[in-house]
């Protein structure tokens, strides 16, 4: 097996995979996942799709590259990425995948301040006198 590369993103995060045969390293800019991802419910994302499909993770080393975004945003765009390279490798793995919404983009990003407000929706305190 060869490598094999896809990309996640979520929110302003983008992710770049690189799967590989191996012994189960997760290395995320560098780091190992548990170092870079100090929380469990977090780390729980990254390896959510090895769990879906029911293989165990100790075969492949993932290298990932992300940038951009917070923590959360950053999971789950490896999460995706992670998805598709899994489904590049066999194709028998996309119906879990997508019955667990881990192949479809989540495209809800922050909405824009809009001029005149202090926010994208709230409102100064309106005053009648």
């Amino acid at each position: 097996m060869e490598q094999i590369n896809a990309i996640g993103r979520r929110k302003a995060a983008v992710a770049r995979v690189y799967l590989m045969q191996g012994k189960g390293n997760i290395t995320v800019n560098g780091k190992d996942y548990k170092a870079y991802f100090p929380q469990t419910h977090v780390q729980g994302k990254i390896v959510q799709p090895f769990h879906v499909i029911e293989v165990d993770n100790s075969i492949y080393d993932v290298k990932v590259n992300v940038d951009g975004g917070g923590y959360k945003g950053q999971a789950e765009a490896i999460r995706m990425a992670i998805s598709r390279a899994l489904v590049k490798l066999n194709e028998d793995f996309r119906s879990p995948l997508k019955s667990n919404k881990l192949l479809t983009r989540d495209a809800r990003v922050v909405e824009r301040k809009k001029y005149g407000k202090p926010k994208a929706r709230k409102s100064f305190q309106f005053s009648k006198r």
